[in-house]
């Protein structure tokens, strides 16, 4: 059945309207006039559309601090309308419910069970997934499921997607879930209401058993074939270094890693990443190895993020996981090494941050794979 001009333009408009709450929350219908470029009437027709749909709320603000009639204020239905985030990482698995704009609604965490197969960790992920189903509201409208996936578990554990993507959707009783990389969809989720917000070109860097990068450039995000760029962990910055376990020599993770920081530092090997929060706390009260071992990491750090500087061009790089302790613990150096290797036309605008989102950074990125169809035809549900 085709469909009119007509009815293409509203479910687009209608698309545009519903992402712009759900990204910008709580929006008068005078803002979305001007944003869309659309008239108050049209305004009033597709608010009403999805009112009717259970999608969103209107209603008047409660302090305007203005003479006049107030603007109605249009919400988007985080508790009616939401979808499930899954977190598949190293040491734990974690479970969000996510609602429309954003808000995390309900959480659930558990230790990654044992095992080189899949099998034990997907079943351990369909019980979260079943606990939170338990307390959703009846009308409730699911949008889906994402789920981001560590690269460590993709590459040192050689669980595939291929392999994951169906054993998930037997185990959630669903359509097949949207999977993505962690790195890529904290990315995704810094740059739509995070610490990248309104930025077009953006590298998110995330430490853990290994070292990956979500990439943004001119406002999309650079997947890779198969999903699995962002690689960065393994670009080759010091060939004469360390043996990588991918079995070339040098990258950068063998020398900005959990493994090597700890190791340089005195501490077991290998050991959960909160060890590298204790690493640099004990810098920070002067333990001569645990300086050298932050010293050396984090100029390798500024090495690394400078070439990355160099080729992405990008207005933000954000530091996630580990990385975000080194960054924090020293970045004076990490700023010198920037300033000192980067191209001047790519080191002047670029600025350096932590997550605004912190570790739900890879839970909402995979909330907005979920949410993507739903954004693109509201009504089409």
């Amino acid at each position: 059945m085709s469909t009119s001009p007509q009815e293409s333009v509203r479910r687009q408009n209608l698309g545009a309207l519903l992402r712009y709450v759900h990204v910008r929350g709580a929006t008068s219908r005078a803002e979305l006039t001007v944003r869309l470029g659309l008239n108050r009437s049209t305004i009033g027709a597709l608010t009403a559309d999805l009112a009717t749909a259970g999608l969103i709320d209107e209603g008047v603000p409660q302090e305007t601090g203005r003479a006049g009639r107030p603007s109605i204020v249009v919400r988007p239905r985080s508790s009616r309308v939401y979808g499930y985030a899954l977190s598949l990482e190293v040491e734990r698995l974690r479970a969000a419910r996510i609602g429309l704009g954003g808000k995390v609604l309900d959480a659930r965490a558990a230790e990654r069970p044992p095992g080189a197969g899949p099998a034990p960790a997907v079943a351990a992920l369909a019980a979260l997934v079943a606990d939170m189903r338990r307390s959703a509201p009846a009308d409730g409208v699911d949008v889906g499921c994402g789920v981001a996936v560590s690269a460590a578990v993709r590459h040192h554990l050689g669980w595939t997607d291929a392999a994951l993507e169906p054993a998930l959707a037997a185990a959630l009783g669903a359509p097949p879930p949207f999977l993505g990389g962690s790195a890529d969809l904290a990315a995704l989720a810094e740059h739509t209401r995070g610490a990248a917000t309104g930025a077009d070109n953006v590298v998110y860097l995330h430490g853990d058993a290994g070292i990956s990068a979500g990439i943004i450039a001119g406002g999309r995000r650079i997947n890779g074939y198969g999903g699995h760029g962002g690689e960065v962990g393994h670009m080759v910055v010091n060939p004469s270094g360390r043996l990588c376990g991918c079995g070339s020599r040098g990258c950068w993770e063998t020398e900005i890693g959990e493994r090597p920081l700890l190791h340089l530092a005195g501490r077991p090997v290998p050991t959960p990443g909160a060890a590298v929060v204790t690493a640099v706390e004990h810098a920070r009260a002067g333990d001569p190895d645990a300086l050298a071992a932050v010293a050396h990491a984090a100029d390798w750090l500024g090495f690394g993020v400078a070439n990355l500087v160099n080729i992405f061009n990008p207005t933000v790089v954000v530091f996630g996981g580990t990385l975000r302790e080194l960054y924090l613990a020293a970045p004076a150096q990490i700023h010198r090494r920037l300033e000192s290797m980067a191209l001047a036309a790519c080191r002047d605008h670029v600025t350096l941050h932590t997550p605004d989102l912190g570790d739900d950074a890879p839970l909402v990125g995979a909330a907005e794979l979920a949410f993507e169809s739903l954004l693109a035809d509201p009504l089409s549900r």
